[in-house]
């Protein structure tokens, strides 16, 4: 967007009125523009004449006051003029912002404030989330001993449950900055998920902080070629940040109110390609002060194996890379030469002996042949051919998420006929199971890492949360045998599970929303979808067929011989969590491979008191969190 295009700016300002120096002010353009997390907030300029109007889209609201007037309070989907002078204010939080026209700005730098939209303010957050982090851990520590103190086997006990999360499925948690040792082992840095000789990068995402990811991961200022597939709103300040060997790309929403959410990077290295799965967005805090979960796998080219078919797990990535609608891109590598890299190049991979399964969603109305290829029908698909042990009949599941999009029975009774597809080993049907949602309690977010400053990553609005239906399904977030009861989850899981046990788990970037799973439509002829999102299922005869790990960045053989069933035939591989104990060892069969996941959580998951409540990012908590704040501050 040209400067001269630019007509005004949302001025930052104290709570005294008087303007923040410390926070860039906000530019707006003629045209479309998107400002607040998540596009919360969306002001629209006539470009004919200076008539604003505001309105808002997301789940969040706003308020707005015109001199002495009342305060105009706008919820989703209202709107309200907006004249010079006003003032906006973002509900939940603590900003203020002054609309000012440039003809009266008077020589302020617009252009200058423009360029450093982000700075500052990202500057001065870090600053307070380290010093917060550093009085919380310093209270959890304190806390861990104590705890560690009254546990048979204390710390070397967690340890070794953490470090068995080191599975050959690929499924690891992130670290959390500040956590003992104990609780952070096993677990991944971005740094150590993109290392080594790649030539190329592509990372989608939905929150992109360039500047960050170039601080914690260094490496991406060296490859050959960044692809960022994103789903931010400001493309121009990501333009203005990006290093030149980068490349962006924001795939197109075909329905209103969807977004770009799938979490993944694509590392191809000289020998294959690394694929990883995730929850995180690419800002500071999901990286550091969230629980978070991850698959990684690396992938030989099929040159090497000698393999020429396709797998379903070749046929589901290269569909869902195709369906983002990007070109791809020729890159130039030394000792390697022009590369054209685009859906159909991940056609040369081996991916045989994938871990897992694929579940995308891509925005759209499906039916006949794509019914079954996206979203919840997917899993359904996929789960229907599954075999599963007697002990799953009718058990229960767990939505483990971080966002609760508008739900109606109907809807949860369709998805929950999806989660419980699948038949036992003699073919009997699994059976409905009973669902319980995992969702953190005021009392959870206060008390976190992070204070009242972590709801703002669980945005889950009253109007969605209260509906009474859900009152069954509440229980707690309880993370204890992981470390991570306060480090407030931004992970999403979805289990089937009896005690610690478990037959499968889906971990992905899709919360319980129709926008991200799909809802049926037309008799159950059609699958309407919002949002791109990406999966991956960890099933027992996936994980039965896996016999190596092959590495792009480490000395391994492509076949590891010890890992080879002595047989040929596939082991019993039975999941369980890691807090199960260790006589699930004896009492399985003896030819059953045990495979223990991490996930962070406690199963089954403790329902909520009569007192607990579940959290809601627009309602006033005026009991002051760990750091003495209220929500909204």
């Amino acid at each position: 967007m040209e400067v001269e295009d630019q007509i005004g700016l949302l001025l930052p300002l104290l709570a005294n009125g008087e303007e923040d120096p410390s926070v860039a002010a906000i530019p707006i353009f003629r045209g479309s523009n998107s400002v607040g997390r998540s596009s919360n907030l969306v002001v629209e300029v006539s470009s004919s004449a200076l008539e604003m109007e505001i309105s808002v889209t997301g789940s969040s609201s706003i308020s707005i006051k015109s001199g002495s007037s009342v305060k105009i309070i706008l919820s989703s989907q209202s709107k309200s003029p907006l004249r010079a002078g006003d003032i906006v204010e973002m509900v939940p939080g603590d900003r203020f912002f002054k609309f000012m026209l440039c003809s009266a700005l008077k020589g302020k730098a617009v252009a200058s404030q423009s360029d450093n939209v982000l700075a500052s303010n990202k500057r001065k957050r870090q600053i307070e989330d380290d010093e917060a982090f550093a009085r919380a851990l310093q209270q959890e520590e304190m806390a861990t001993t104590v705890r560690s103190k009254n546990t048979r086997g204390g710390e070397p006990e967690k340890s070794k449950m953490l470090h068995s999360a080191r599975s050959p499925c690929g499924f690891q948690l992130l670290r959390v900055q500040g956590l003992p040792d104990w609780a952070n082992a096993g677990c991944v840095r971005i740094s150590d998920v993109i290392k080594g000789d790649v030539l190329v990068a592509i990372l989608s995402n939905y929150m992109v902080d360039i500047e960050w990811l170039l601080s914690a991961c260094p490496l991406l200022r060296s490859i050959p070629q960044v692809v960022m597939i994103h789903g931010e709103s400001n493309v121009s300040q990501l333009q203005s940040v990006k290093p030149s060997n980068w490349l962006l790309f924001k795939p197109r929403l075909w329905i209103s109110y969807g977004t770009h959410h799938s979490k993944a990077m694509l590392l191809v290295y000289p020998t294959g390609v690394r694929v990883v799965v995730h929850t995180a967005n690419l800002i500071n805090i999901d990286w550091n002060n969230k629980t978070q979960g991850l698959w990684m796998q690396d992938f030989p080219f099929k040159s090497m194996t000698g393999i020429t078919t396709a797998s379903d797990f070749e046929n589901d990535l290269v569909d869902y890379l195709t369906a983002l609608e990007w070109s791809g891109c020729t890159v130039d590598v030394q000792h390697h030469g022009q590369m054209k890299i685009n859906a159909i190049y991940f056609r040369n991979f081996d991916f045989s002996n994938a871990a897992v399964r694929l579940i995308g969603s891509i925005p759209g109305y499906h039916s006949g042949p794509q019914l079954n290829k996206w979203g919840h029908m997917k899993l359904r698909s996929i789960l229907k051919e599954e075999k599963f042990d007697k002990k799953f009949q009718n058990s229960p599941l767990v939505y483990q998420f971080s966002s609760l999009g508008s739900l109606d029975e109907k809807w949860m009774e369709e998805f929950s006929s999806s989660l419980s597809e699948g038949s036992t080993l003699d073919g009997r049907r699994l059976g409905l199971g009973e669902a319980q949602i995992i969702f953190p309690t005021v009392e959870d977010v206060r008390q976190s890492l992070e204070g009242y400053r972590a709801g703002a990553a669980i945005p889950s609005p009253a109007k969605n949360v209260e509906k009474p239906l859900l009152k069954k399904y509440w229980s707690r977030w309880q993370a204890e045998h992981t470390g991570r009861s306060r480090a407030m989850p931004h992970i999403k899981t979805f289990v089937r599970f009896r005690e610690n046990a478990l037959a499968w788990v889906c971990l992905t970037s899709s919360n319980l929303s129709k926008a991200a799973w799909g809802a049926l439509q037309k008799n159950k002829t059609q699958l309407m979808i919002r949002s791109y999102e990406l999966g991956v299922v960890f099933l027992p005869s996936m994980l039965s067929k896996f016999k190596n790990r092959y590495s792009c960045t480490e000395d391994l053989p492509l076949i590891n011989e010890n890992e080879a069933c002595e047989t040929g035939e596939a082991p019993n591989v039975k999941l369980y969590t890691l807090a199960a104990t260790e006589s699930v060892d004896e009492e399985e069969d003896t030819n059953a491979k045990i495979i223990r996941l991490p996930l962070p959580y406690a199963l089954p998951p403790p329902r909520y008191s009569s007192q607990d409540e579940p959290w809601k990012w627009d309602k006033q908590y005026l009991h002051p969190d760990v750091y003495g704040k209220r929500w909204p501050n």
